[in-house]
């Protein structure tokens, strides 16, 4: 019997970076409430993808997830892009 895995977190992004080989930078954007004022609060979050073909430029809408880690600050892996150059 092999048990199933839970599902892997999924977040879609803008690449801010693609500077490095094989990696990409992604802007992830979140809008938070506030517990005691109850206003929206935009949070970001920068993620440092793999990107496998080196298909992301700076600019482009990707969805990332979550993967075991592949080097010191890398946990995500891109898998699929979305929109090209979308303005930063």
């Amino acid at each position: 019997m092999i048990k199933e895995r839970g599902k892997s977190k999924e977040r879609i992004g803008v690449v801010v970076s693609d500077k490095m080989d094989k990696t990409v930078v992604v802007k992830v954007d979140n809008m938070i409430k506030h517990a005691v004022y109850k206003k929206y609060i935009k949070r970001r979050v920068t993620y440092k993808a793999h990107d496998e073909q080196n298909a992301c430029a700076a600019g482009d809408k990707v969805l990332i997830v979550e993967t075991r880690p592949l080097s010191k600050d890398k946990r995500w892996r891109v898998r699929e892009i979305l929109e090209k150059n979308v303005i930063v």
